[in-house]
Protein backbone atom coordinates (compact mmCIF):
# COMPACT_ATOMS: atom_id res chain seq x y z
CA UNK A 1 0.00 0.00 0.00
CA UNK A 2 1.35 3.48 -1.02
CA UNK A 3 0.35 6.95 0.13
CA UNK A 4 1.09 10.39 -1.14
CA UNK A 5 0.62 12.58 2.18
CA UNK A 6 0.49 16.01 2.50
CA UNK A 7 -0.18 18.34 5.42
CA UNK A 8 -2.72 20.80 4.40
CA UNK A 9 -4.60 23.65 5.92
CA UNK A 10 -7.55 22.89 3.60
CA UNK A 11 -8.09 19.86 0.66
CA UNK A 12 -11.25 18.84 -0.89
CA UNK A 13 -12.60 16.23 -3.22
CA UNK A 14 -14.95 16.80 -6.04
CA UNK A 15 -16.64 14.51 -7.97
CA UNK A 16 -19.46 15.66 -10.67
CA UNK A 17 -19.71 19.03 -9.67
CA UNK A 18 -20.26 18.02 -6.06
CA UNK A 19 -17.85 18.01 -2.98
CA UNK A 20 -17.56 14.48 -1.96
CA UNK A 21 -15.24 15.63 0.67
CA UNK A 22 -12.88 17.72 2.51
CA UNK A 23 -10.51 18.28 5.45
CA UNK A 24 -9.80 21.41 6.95
CA UNK A 25 -5.90 21.78 9.05
CA UNK A 26 -5.04 18.02 8.74
CA UNK A 27 -3.68 15.52 6.11
CA UNK A 28 -4.66 14.36 2.23
CA UNK A 29 -3.87 11.36 1.47
CA UNK A 30 -3.52 9.89 -1.59
CA UNK A 31 -3.87 5.92 -1.35
CA UNK A 32 -3.10 3.72 -3.58
CA UNK A 33 -3.55 -0.16 -2.89
CA UNK A 34 -0.98 -3.03 -4.28
CA UNK A 35 -2.32 -6.65 -5.91
CA UNK A 36 -0.55 -8.58 -3.19
CA UNK A 37 -1.89 -5.82 -0.04
CA UNK A 38 -3.40 -7.53 2.89
CA UNK A 39 -5.55 -5.87 5.65
CA UNK A 40 -2.53 -5.74 7.82
CA UNK A 41 -1.24 -3.42 5.00
CA UNK A 42 -4.33 -0.93 5.78
CA UNK A 43 -4.04 -1.72 9.74
CA UNK A 44 -0.47 -0.49 9.46
CA UNK A 45 -1.01 2.16 7.09
CA UNK A 46 -3.56 3.72 9.07
CA UNK A 47 -1.31 3.97 12.16
CA UNK A 48 1.02 5.32 10.82
CA UNK A 49 -1.08 8.04 9.24
CA UNK A 50 -2.70 9.05 12.65
CA UNK A 51 0.75 8.89 14.52
CA UNK A 52 3.14 10.32 11.97
CA UNK A 53 4.61 13.91 13.39
CA UNK A 54 4.66 16.40 10.96
CA UNK A 55 3.11 19.53 12.40
CA UNK A 56 5.17 21.73 14.29
CA UNK A 57 4.73 22.29 18.06
CA UNK A 58 5.63 25.44 19.91
CA UNK A 59 9.24 25.00 19.31
CA UNK A 60 8.29 25.15 15.44
CA UNK A 61 9.89 21.25 15.49
CA UNK A 62 7.72 18.71 13.27
CA UNK A 63 6.75 16.87 16.59
CA UNK A 64 3.43 16.55 16.64
CA UNK A 65 0.27 13.95 14.47
CA UNK A 66 -2.83 15.08 13.49
CA UNK A 67 -4.34 13.31 16.50
CA UNK A 68 -2.39 15.69 18.58
CA UNK A 69 -3.46 19.04 16.61
CA UNK A 70 -7.13 18.00 16.95
CA UNK A 71 -6.90 17.88 12.89
CA UNK A 72 -9.01 15.71 10.02
CA UNK A 73 -8.18 13.72 7.16
CA UNK A 74 -9.37 13.60 3.28
CA UNK A 75 -8.30 9.83 1.87
CA UNK A 76 -8.87 9.77 -1.94
CA UNK A 77 -8.03 6.48 -3.78
CA UNK A 78 -5.40 7.02 -6.60
CA UNK A 79 -4.37 3.42 -8.30
CA UNK A 80 -1.84 5.48 -10.34
CA UNK A 81 0.79 5.30 -7.38
CA UNK A 82 1.29 1.82 -8.25
CA UNK A 83 2.27 2.68 -11.89
CA UNK A 84 5.78 1.21 -12.97
CA UNK A 85 7.68 3.16 -15.02
CA UNK A 86 10.82 1.32 -15.77
CA UNK A 87 10.03 0.81 -19.30
CA UNK A 88 9.24 2.95 -22.12
CA UNK A 89 7.29 6.04 -21.54
CA UNK A 90 3.27 4.46 -20.75
CA UNK A 91 3.03 3.34 -17.46
CA UNK A 92 2.28 0.04 -16.32
CA UNK A 93 -0.52 -0.57 -14.03
CA UNK A 94 -0.42 -4.22 -13.50
CA UNK A 95 0.68 -4.26 -9.73
CA UNK A 96 -2.28 -1.98 -8.97
CA UNK A 97 -4.80 -4.36 -6.63
CA UNK A 98 -7.86 -5.28 -9.08
CA UNK A 99 -11.00 -3.11 -7.92
CA UNK A 100 -12.67 -5.04 -5.69
CA UNK A 101 -9.49 -5.91 -3.67
CA UNK A 102 -8.33 -2.47 -4.00
CA UNK A 103 -11.86 -0.89 -2.52
CA UNK A 104 -12.25 -3.47 0.05
CA UNK A 105 -8.43 -2.52 1.91
CA UNK A 106 -9.11 1.04 1.10
CA UNK A 107 -12.65 1.41 3.20
CA UNK A 108 -10.35 -0.46 5.79
CA UNK A 109 -7.99 1.93 6.08
CA UNK A 110 -10.57 4.84 6.96
CA UNK A 111 -12.18 2.58 8.96
CA UNK A 112 -9.31 2.21 11.08
CA UNK A 113 -8.43 5.55 11.07
CA UNK A 114 -11.55 6.56 11.92
CA UNK A 115 -11.31 4.04 14.99
CA UNK A 116 -8.63 6.16 16.21
CA UNK A 117 -10.44 8.99 16.46
CA UNK A 118 -9.76 10.56 13.37
CA UNK A 119 -12.67 12.09 11.34
CA UNK A 120 -12.49 11.30 7.75
CA UNK A 121 -13.98 11.96 4.17
CA UNK A 122 -12.94 10.81 1.18
CA UNK A 123 -13.56 11.00 -2.13
CA UNK A 124 -15.56 7.79 -4.51
CA UNK A 125 -13.28 4.82 -5.37
CA UNK A 126 -12.68 4.66 -9.17
CA UNK A 127 -14.29 7.88 -9.55
CA UNK A 128 -12.95 10.58 -11.91
CA UNK A 129 -12.12 13.26 -9.37
CA UNK A 130 -11.19 16.90 -8.99
CA UNK A 131 -8.74 17.33 -6.02
CA UNK A 132 -7.83 20.59 -4.32
CA UNK A 133 -4.94 21.31 -2.04
CA UNK A 134 -3.63 23.90 -0.20
CA UNK A 135 -0.22 22.02 0.84
CA UNK A 136 1.50 23.63 4.24
CA UNK A 137 4.98 23.61 4.33
CA UNK A 138 4.85 22.37 1.83
CA UNK A 139 5.16 18.87 3.50
CA UNK A 140 5.06 15.98 1.53
CA UNK A 141 5.81 12.16 1.88
CA UNK A 142 5.74 8.93 0.76
CA UNK A 143 5.00 6.23 2.63
CA UNK A 144 4.78 2.42 1.47
CA UNK A 145 3.78 -0.54 3.72
CA UNK A 146 6.53 -2.85 1.46
CA UNK A 147 9.16 -1.03 3.06
CA UNK A 148 7.55 -1.83 6.53
CA UNK A 149 6.20 -5.55 6.03
CA UNK A 150 8.19 -8.38 4.44
CA UNK A 151 5.93 -9.66 1.76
Amino acid sequence: MKAVVQRVKCASVEIDGAIAGKCSHGLMVLLGVAADDTEQDAAIMAQKLVKLRIFCDENDKMNLSVRDIGGSMLVVSNFTLLADTSHGNRPSFIGAGDPTHADALYEKCMKDIREQGIPVESGRFGADMLVRIENDGPVTLILDTAQWIKK
